[in-house]
């Protein structure tokens, strides 16, 4: 068999042996970003946080409405920022 489906086959061993309860399976989490109550917790309008982040109005628009996620960088500066609001001048000075 192929290296390809030996991984399988050992993927799908792995599956049945955690829905027994016999191995614990990884789970990764991530937290997405609260864009409305960041922007809020900023006092910044839907423009001045599109302007500093460098995404159109539409894009803040979209991930406060919840149709888009932020991802990548940009959800990690949104997460840094909801901890540290002060850091929001340094992105503003930037723009």
């Amino acid at each position: 068999m192929s290296r390809i489906a030996d991984d399988i086959i050992k993927s799908l061993e792995q599956a049945v042996e955690i829905k027994k309860g016999n191995l614990e399976g990884n789970i990764t989490r991530y937290e997405i970003a609260d864009v409305k109550a960041i922007r809020e917790q900023l006092h910044v309008t839907q423009k001045e946080l599109a302007m500093a982040m460098d995404v159109s109005v539409d894009t803040v628009k979209s991930c406060e409405q919840r149709r888009r996620n932020p991802t990548g960088l940009a959800s990690k500066v949104l997460n840094l920022l909801s901890k540290e609001p002060e850091l929001y001048s340094k992105f503003k000075e930037n723009a």
